[in-house]
This record gives structure tokens, C-alpha cells and sequence, in this order.
């Protein structure tokens, strides 16, 4: 691995530097036969060895294929993006933004038979299932924004939601949404948002939820050679934006809450009035800091733990409360209950930023109605990535299995761990051991054949 003073390209930080195809992985323990399809995590891998900040390296998206209880492929390629391929610069001649410059590194979706790698301050590009790039997706050529990394696929209508955001002209914040054929049919400017750091939000069934935070763009930081140019605003403040669906061009209802910042939603979903109530709730789970960046990007973060904030509609008023106080992030829910009241989520326990390097790795299962917490350990020097939720059957909420990838700082290599996700206490069901080293990276998606 490499050796670097810049902590971003150190250790597992580090990337790798070949494209691989190897068949026929060997495994320890069974892989559920139930699970057909791939495994795929994006992440940060600079073709060049070396980047400003962990964010800006380019995309590498990480697959295994598993098939019949075998994982029969490993395959890994950089997303072919403009940057990559011309090293094309974020501003063209005239100063305008090039939406096709970004590095696609952030996550890995599927809506509407396209396969995108996402990167918030850019377009999405479409990947073939074998992973080779195809190019610049823009819903022929109706999206004139960046797209968030964090697109919400509603399970009921098959509509995908989501936001781009642009800091150096208004509005700041677009919301749109595509239909369930990959249509985009909504487009719609939010006025009255600064140049903030937006990076995920919620989705109800009824309701689009943002997270207007006091992480705010800061010119002067470019100037101080901030390769992530945000800055923590005290004089900001936070709220909550709600929109119905229904209404997608309607009000912004804000609410108020702490000072804080938030990378990761875990869900969110609607409660219905009470008796002589008039008006729901909405509750959202996340991973919450209660700051970042008060003098530039490179600082440690500091700690993260779940919260769950309860939207009291009548009243405009949030109730705010904490979970737990282990260090966290990355949660995960059963994607078939987004927008709905899943009942758990599941977390890591690893470094979500290089500075946090030494954190023990473990997997969390939050029980959100009992408040229970199961814990999963990999041992010392064993660090996963996100785990992604992979059902065992067509019931949402069922059984199912948590996948992540591992990494094994004694020997430097990695592996695609397959966990029981109701019983956190007993070992892995299957580990694939993989044939090169899986850089930390952000997020993916278990993306089952069409059919299974």
C-alpha cells in the first residue's frame, strides 16, 4: 500500500492501481443460494495515485457476482468521466459550470434499467452491468443540474426523487423527480436556500424533506487552498424543508431545529393524525454532527451518532433526540421500505474520514420501535465498509443478509463478508475472498437479476 504523509491515500485509503476480472472466487462458509446478482461499491480511487481530498479522487466501482451459492466474478473499473479521460476542468471558457465534470465516485444506483455512478457536483454517468462506462447520463437532456449522490426510489409508485445543487448561482437547490420509466418530469427551483453543502434528504410517502445546514461554500477558502471549499456558518442556522409530493411545485413548509450537519438520512416516513389532530408528523432517522468544518475540510470529524428528528406539522415545531451514543454512520435500511416505517436500520462502525483511522469495525442493527441494538465484531485490524441489505424473500421488512466489504489490516487485503441481519451476534455466513484490496470508499447497493 502506498506510504503518503496526506492521510486521504494512506493505509486503505490508499488506491489500488489495476482493473481486474477474476471468475470463480474462493469462499469460506455457504452463500445464501437465494442471492443472484451483484454486489457494487463506488468509491474514491485517483487514477493518477494521488488527489487533494479523499472526496475528489476518481470513481472506481467495486463489484462481485454471486450466482447459484458461488461468487463466480470480481470485476473493478474507474468510471471513464470527462475528468478522468481529458482531465476536463470544472469551468469552460466562459466561465460556465461543466456538469460533466465530476469523478462519479459517491454511490451506485439502479432506477429504470440504467446502472449510474453519482458524484453530488455533477451528472451521473451510466455504467453497462459489466461495468464498462457508457457515458453522460442527462434524461436526454432535461436535467440541467447537478444530482445529488443520495436519489430516493419511492417502492410504491417507482418514482426517483432527488436535488442538484449549484453554489455559484440561484436558485441554489433544484428538486426534481424522475417517473417510474426513467422520465424526468419534474423540475423545480427552491429560492430562499444559501450555497449550502446539501448532501442527502428525505422521502416519505407524502412528503419531500430537506436539510437546509450551517455548512455554507466560502470563497475565501479557495483562496486558502481548500480543496472542498465549506466552512461551518454559525450566523446560518438550521431547518427542515418540507414539500408534499402532491404539490411538487407548492409551499416549502421550514422548520427550525439545533445547529447541526448531517451527511446521511436513514429513512424517513409519515405518521398519520391522531385523535383531534388535523395534522401528522413526519419522523426522519440520521446520522447527526453537531458541527463540521469550523475552520476547513481537512479537520477530524467530530462524532456522529443516530437521532431521530419528529416533525410536528401543526404545531411547526421538531422534537430532537438521540438514540445512542456510539460513534456511527453509513446507515442502511431494506430499500423496499424506504418512505415507510422500516423498523431497522443498520450502521458502521468504522472511519468515515481518514482522521479516524483507528476505530474498531463493527456493524450496528438498530431496532428503531424498542430501541434494542445488536452488534456485529470483525476482530482487530478488520474494518467494513457500508453494509448494504440484500432480502432473502419478497416480503418487505423480512429476512435478509447484510453485505460489506472488509478490510484486513494484517494482511492487506479484502473481503465481501455476507452477514445474517437478524442474528449480528453469529459469524458470517459467507466470506468471498477477493483477489485485490478494496480502498475504503462510500456507498453501493446489492442489485438483484431483474426477476429475483
Amino acid at each position: 500500500m502506498t506510504t503518503t504523509s496526506l492521510p486521504h491515500l494512506a493505509g486503505n485509503y490508499a488506491p489500488v492501481t489495476r482493473e481486474l476480472t477474476r471468475h470463480d472466487l474462493p469462499v469460506t462458509g455457504a452463500i445464501p443460494p437465494e442471492l443472484t446478482g451483484w454486489y457494487l461499491r463506488n468509491g474514491p480511487n485517483p487514477c493518477e495515485a494521488e488527489s487533494a481530498h479523499w472526496y475528489l479522487g476518481d470513481g472506481m466501482v467495486h463489484g462481485v457476482r454471486l450466482e447459484g451459492g458461488r461468487a463466480t466474478a470480481f470485476r473493478n473499473r474507474w468510471v471513464r468521466t470527462s475528468v478522468l479521460t481529458d482531465d476536463a476542468p470544472l469551468y469552460d471558457s466562459s466561465g460556465r459550470r461543466d456538469l460533466t465534470a465530476g469523478v462519479a465516485n459517491t454511490h451506485v444506483v439502479r432506477h429504470a434499467g440504467r446502472l449510474l455512478a453519482l458524484a453530488e457536483a455533477a451528472l451521473p454517468y451510466q455504467l453497462t452491468p459489466d461495468l464498462n462506462t457508457v457515458g453522460v447520463h442527462d434524461f436526454d437532456g432535461k436535467l440541467t443540474t447537478a444530482m445529488t449522490a443520495h436519489p430516493k426510489t419511492c417502492p410504491t409508485t417507482g418514482e426517483l426523487h432527488f436535488f442538484g445543487t449549484e453554489v455559484l448561482s440561484s436558485p441554489h437547490l433544484t428538486y426534481h423527480r424522475a417517473d417510474a420509466a426513467g422520465n424526468l418530469v419534474v423540475s423545480r427551483g427552491i429560492e430562499d436556500v444559501g450555497p449550502t453543502m446539501m448532501h442527502d434528504f428525505g422521502l416519505t410517502s407524502r412528503h419531500v424533506v430537506f436539510m437546509d445546514l450551517p455548512v455554507a461554500f466560502d470563497l475565501d477558502r479557495i483562496a486558502a487552498g481548500d480543496a472542498v471549499p465549506y466552512k461551518w456558518d454559525e450566523a446560518y442556522g438550521a431547518r427542515l424543508g418540507v414539500l408534499r409530493r402532491d404539490d411538487p411545485h407548492g409551499t416549502i413548509r421550514w422548520f427550525t431545529i439545533d445547529p447541526c450537519y448531517v451527511f446521511h438520512v436513514s429513512n424517513a416516513h409519515d405518521v398519520e393524525p391522531g385523535p383531534g389532530e388535523t395534522e401528522g408528523r413526519i419522523v426522519l432517522t440520521v446520522v447527526r454532527y453537531p458541527e463540521l468544518w469550523r475552520t476547513d475540510s481537512s479537520e477530524a470529524y467530530p462524532s456522529a451518532t443516530l437521532w431521530r428528528w419528529t416533525v410536528d406539522l401543526a404545531s411547526g415545531t421538531v422534537h430532537e433526540e438521540q438514540l445512542d451514543d456510539q460513534i456511527t454512520e453509513f446507515p442502511r435500511i431494506d430499500d423496499r421500505l424506504a418512505t415507510l416505517d422500516a423498523r431497522f436500520a443498520h450502521t458502521v462502525i468504522a472511519p468515515s474520514h481518514p482522521r479516524h483511522a483507528d476505530l474498531p469495525g463493527g456493524l450496528l442493527r438498530y431496532d428503531l420501535r424498542t430501541g434494542a441494538v445488536a452488534r456485529h465484531t470483525f476482530g482487530p485490524g478488520r474494518i467494513p465498509s457500508e453494509a448494504a441489505f440484500a432480502p432473502s424473500d419478497d416480503r418487505p421488512g423480512g429476512h435478509g443478509w447484510l453485505m460489506a466489504y472488509v478490510f484486513n489490516a494484517a494482511t492487506a487485503t479484502s473481503d465481501l463478508v455476507i452477514i445474517d441481519a437478524s442474528d449480528l451476534s453469529a459469524p458470517p455466513v459467507a466470506t468471498v475472498h477477493l483477489p485485490q484490496r478494496v480502498p475504503y470508499g462510500f456507498h453501493g447497493n446489492w442489485l438483484p437479476d431483474p426477476g429475483r
